[in-house]
């Protein structure tokens, strides 16, 4: 054994050879059942992608987060740069979003592109700690391992809160009417009012828990545990239903479009926009998690890359449209901070003359927007619990959570850990404060991933490739380039957390998973 001082260099930087990689994940004991093929990646990808933002958090990222009072904490970073100083919250896109949805749609266009890359050459469980691992050494792989847990955590939190608004919309279309104190979350920063605009609840905390968020995630929990196939098949139905729900929704809502609601159609220019498109990033992760599905794929090196490009392409076209026609509905400002901006704009505009075929069309979309955050719910928590599994069986965390179930052959005390994980914060907090930390996570990752394909080209060039990210290095580098300026349009007090997170995961590697790794005391 050397001294500390000389292996624990060699160790953070110590990277896991490929073929190891492949070849542990084919041990009979800890091995994924095999059964996803194409259409199924593309269907889990849309089923995270598609509900996880265009009925929830797209209110948000077009109304933004609105203060009075000019806060270092709630200013974009790129803000604080630019002006130097705090400005009076996160701006809103506004109609612009449209733009910044296709600002996306590029950043993630060229992202998936580096996934498919990586994906075809390591079609293993873990996404992109897995691909880290085997290009960016030991600690990154952690960190970013670290990471995605906080990604998928949060993302699975925000799109709880966003079912539980639905299902209170649902209630209020039957005509029911139950303690809103049980149907929210604990904590409100912009506060709760009833249909008369009175407020129920100050902004802050308040006695109550969002049962309706934390009950939806534990059910799913349950799905997952029983296996991936099951839980294919029930997305797969999901999906269809949820795209079926949108397009009604384009459809109508077309004839109800307002072209002075376009005006001014970028409020807070680019930095709106950018801020928007910030806000809204987390819901491609979609795409991440058809890569972490990839050991249970049939046949990965091909169906992996078409799972991502398909998922980008249907999911863009399908956002676009929403943003437009909800922004050209109702004005924009109406939008800040509603939880089920998509189901309200029908509500508002079926209170017109002659529009009252709407209130039907307004039950199938609220019936779909809750079937597709339970379609993203279910992905997010599949994604969730293979990372947990990954790591747990390169030692970085404990054996238990690379434990597969004897019958179902699923990571289930994974599956379970990361169940609660969501659950109980789900019924505590806001969808806006959710989806920011989640962003972070999902950007963070993205960068590294870009920089893994830019490593692997050059430390193992010879290495077959099922998917190959054409131009060279440009792409990867501005993938890179464009997820950090996506990154600088989140607030500051965002980046403090995932700093905060990232010391939390720093010291947990150094007294525990580095000395149980397969490089400790490596000569």
């Amino acid at each position: 054994m050397l001294p500390e001082g000389r292996t624990l260099p060699r160790q953070i930087f110590a990277t896991k050879s490929i073929d190891k990689l492949i070849s542990d994940s084919e041990n009979p004991e800890k091995a994924l059942r095999k059964t996803l093929g194409p259409v199924s990646l593309t269907a889990l990808g849309i089923g995270a992608v598609i509900g996880s933002g265009i009925f929830t958090v797209i209110g948000t990222a077009i109304g933004g987060n609105p203060s009075r009072i000019a806060d270092w904490k709630g200013s974009p970073i790129l803000d604080l740069i630019l002006h130097h100083g705090a400005v009076a919250g996160r701006p809103g896109a506004g109609p612009a979003l449209a733009l910044s949805l296709v600002l996306v749609a590029i950043v993630c266009g060229l992202t998936g592109l580096c996934y498919a890359e990586l994906a075809s050459m390591i079609p293993i469980a873990g996404s992109a700690y897995t691909y880290t691992y085997a290009t960016l050494g030991e600690l990154i792989a952690w960190i970013i391992g670290w990471d995605l847990i906080l990604e998928y955590a949060f993302s699975n939190m925000s799109v709880s809160v966003g079912f539980a608004a639905h299902i209170v919309d649902l209630l209020d279309w039957l005509g029911i009417r139950l303690d809103p104190k049980w149907l929210s979350p604990a904590f409100l920063p912009l506060g709760l009012q009833d249909l008369a605009g009175k407020d129920i609840f100050g902004s802050g905390w308040h006695f109550g828990f969002d049962i309706p968020a934390f009950v939806v995630v534990l059910l799913l929990t349950v799905v997952l545990v029983r296996g991936i196939r099951e839980s294919a098949r029930t997305n797969n139905i999901m999906v269809l239903v949820k795209i079926a729900a949108i397009l009604l929704f384009i459809g109508f809502g077309t004839s109800f479009i307002h072209g002075s609601n376009y005006h001014p159609f970028s409020p807070n220019g680019f930095s709106g926009v950018l801020a928007g498109g910030s806000i809204i990033f987390f819901t491609y992760i979609g795409f991440d998690s058809v890569s972490t599905a990839s050991e249970e794929c049939k046949n990965p090196r091909r169906d992996v890359p078409i799972g991502i490009i398909a998922t980008l392409i249907v999911c863009t076209i399908l956002y676009v449209g929403v943003a437009a026609v909800l922004t050209g509905m109702v004005p924009w400002q109406s939008i800040a901070g509603d939880g089920a901006p998509v189901v309200n704009a029908l509500k508002r505009v079926s209170l017109l003359p002659g529009a009252h075929r709407l209130h039907w069309v307004r039950l199938f979309v609220l019936l779909g927007a809750l079937v597709g955050m339970v379609s993203s719910i279910l992905v997010f928590q599949l994604g969730q619990a293979r990372v947990w599994y990954a790591m747990s069986r390169d030692r970085l965390l404990p054996d238990v959570f690379s434990s597969v179930h004897p019958k179902f052959r699923t990571p289930a005390f994974a599956t379970w850990v990361a169940g609660f994980l969501v659950a109980i914060p789900s019924g505590l907090f806001d969808v806006g404060t959710f989806a920011e930390m989640s962003n972070i996570g999902t950007l963070f990752a993205f960068v590294l991933v870009s920089i893994g394909v830019l490593v692997l080209r050059r430390k193992d060039a010879g290495r077959h490739r099922g998917f190959r990210v054409p131009f060279g290095p440009v792409i990867p580098v501005l993938s890179t380039f464009f997820c950090v300026l996506l990154m600088a349009g989140l607030p500051a007090i965002t980046w403090v957390r995932f700093f905060v997170w990232l010391i939390i995961g720093l010291c947990v590697y150094y007294f525990y998973s580095r000395k149980r790794s397969e490089f400790y005391q490596a000569k």
